[in-house]
């Protein structure tokens, strides 16, 4: 029976971890459809090879940062079938899977990156900055967090009854990823030509609204994987978590749809400022709390889009910052007032705790990307030059073009 309930766990997370990872088609679609032809080849390429990086970083230095956990050790060992001093792995390689998916989570913030900094961002240095960010900066929240490291959670529970309740990653994740990207943006500048000396704010509509619908699409898809398959045993899964997604995405969606004024672009993004915000809270929701809280999310993603990008002058591609990064800051929060039992919850969780938490873990990825970003542009640099950016980030650092028989006439 436990060779079987092993096994049985170790399919349940790593069909969580194939749904995540499919979630990077969805980043990268989202990506191509949004940005201009010119720098199609370069989402693509982007978002695959921050994932390879990402993998070899976190399986190296970010997975032991976060957990206490290395792989050097033999195979036998690592499947759990060998024993070893200093080592123990479940049977069934269950502890690799589990790498595995949450592999696919630390890869997510380079992806949600890739969208702020997209059209104008060098490619080598942007690879530097991933392997930094989930081989230390990222994993050393994580295990703040969710492992319990150096005592933050159990000093929350004794100060206040509860510690930081975060269960799908609307902060460890998406918040990261927003407010790094958010330094980012911000060392980079503005793409050529957006904002004028006048005051103009020049609008530089999508390439491709099907291929942007397409990754909004895989995302919602892969985001059941994310939130469902995060109980990472199949004991624990829960169908009050698949029914909170659903209702917070159908709420970003209509938020989105009413205050975007029919437009695509927002009703697709509406969806996934619904999912992100519903992440921490998705356990412990009732499906109305949900359904408000991915309201309020699409709702947020909009004011926030339109006032960072006509008002702040802030020229954030994909609109990462509004939609990861106070969606996710909102989510977080959200948890603490929509869990309450008091609201139809199932409690256990402190709203003091939630604010607290939320906000310095935005502050903490803001560090982190200005530090980082801003130290890279001031030593390598990290942008484009005008006449490369003026070409475009395909054919200045791929050789190619989206269409390349285009290029030949």
């Amino acid at each position: 029976m436990d060779t079987a309930v092993t096994g049985t766990d170790v399919l349940f997370i790593l069909l969580g971890a194939i749904m995540v990872f499919a979630m990077h088609a969805g980043f990268a679609f989202l990506e191509v459809g949004t940005v201009r032809r010119k720098n199609q080849v370069n989402a693509l390429v982007k978002i695959l090879v921050d994932f390879a990086v990402s993998t070899v970083c976190y399986f190296l230095i970010g997975y032991g940062v976060a957990y206490g956990v290395d792989f050097f050790v033999n195979a036998a060992v690592l499947s759990g079938s060998a024993q070893a001093v200093g080592y123990s792995f479940a049977n069934n390689g269950y502890d690799l899977v589990k790498f595995f998916f949450l592999l696919t989570f630390a890869a997510a913030i380079p992806a949600i990156i890739s969208g702020g900094i997209a059209e104008r961002a060098k490619f080598w240095p942007q690879l530097a900055a991933t392997a930094v960010i989930t081989a230390l900066a990222y994993p050393f929240f994580e295990g703040i967090i969710w492992n319990g490291n150096f005592g933050f959670q159990e000093f929350l529970e004794g100060m206040f009854g509860y510690g930081f309740h975060d269960f799908a990653g609307s902060i460890v994740v998406h918040a990261v990823g927003g407010w790094i990207a958010l330094g980012a943006v911000l060392f980079l500048g503005a793409r050529i030509g957006r904002y004028r000396k006048d005051g103009r704010v020049i609008g530089i509509p999508p390439s491709n609204i099907p291929f942007l619908a397409l990754g909004s699409w895989i995302l919602c898809i892969g985001w059941f994987g994310f939130n469902v398959m995060s109980a990472q045993a199949i004991e624990g899964i829960s169908g009050l978590v698949a029914m909170n997604s659903l209702m917070a995405m159908v709420g970003g969606i209509l938020a989105s749809l009413v205050v975007g004024r029919n437009d695509p672009g927002f009703v697709h993004n509406g969806a996934l400022a619904g999912l992100v915000a519903v992440c921490a809270g998705s356990d412990i929701m009732h499906p109305l709390g949900a359904l408000a809280t991915g309201g309020i999310a699409g709702a947020l993603f909009v004011y926030a889009f339109t006032y960072c990008q006509n008002k702040l002058k802030i020229d954030d591609v994909l609109g990462v910052w509004p939609l990861h990064g106070l969606c996710g800051l909102w989510g977080g929060i959200a948890a603490g007032i929509f869990g309450l039992e008091a609201l139809g919850g199932l409690g256990g969780v402190s709203l003091t705790v939630q604010i607290l938490v939320s906000l310095l873990g935005c502050a903490y990825a803001l560090i982190v990307g200005l530090i980082l970003y801003g130290a890279m542009k001031f030593t390598i640099g990290i942008r484009l030059d005008e006449q490369q950016e003026f070409e475009g980030a395909d054919l200045s650092i791929h050789k190619i073009g989206a269409y390349p028989e285009e290029d030949l006439r």
